[in-house]
């Protein structure tokens, strides 16, 4: 079936949630279709991902037109409690960090 990305078995480091936001952080005029895409996911799990984003304060968005653009909510402290104290800024910050010193760029 066109369009549905190759599953993936085992762990991962970083979670949907983590690659959706890093998504939207770069592009925040990204549709949900380019964010499965990137993610290798379903458009409806990026749906319900970005939904549960919004739900819990990371992020936002305003329609314009048939678009929307989102706004990441840098201040917003991550939700593990080993995790205390760090923002979503200081996630984004590393991986950021991570791709310039790689050159890494994701479809």
């Amino acid at each position: 079936m066109a369009g549905v990305p190759e599953p993936h078995t085992g762990w991962t480091f970083l979670t949907n949630h983590a690659r959706v936001l890093a998504a939207i952080a770069e592009d925040p005029t990204t549709r949900i279709r380019d964010m499965a895409a990137r993610c290798r996911l379903t458009e409806r799990a990026v749906q319900k991902i970005v939904s549960d984003l919004e739900r819990d304060g990371y992020l936002t968005h305003t329609r314009q037109g048939r678009s929307n653009t989102y706004r990441v909510e840098d201040g917003t402290i991550l939700r593990h409690p080993a995790e205390s104290g760090l923002t979503v800024a200081d996630l984004l910050a590393l991986l950021v960090r991570h791709d310039t010193e790689h050159h890494v760029r994701l479809p």
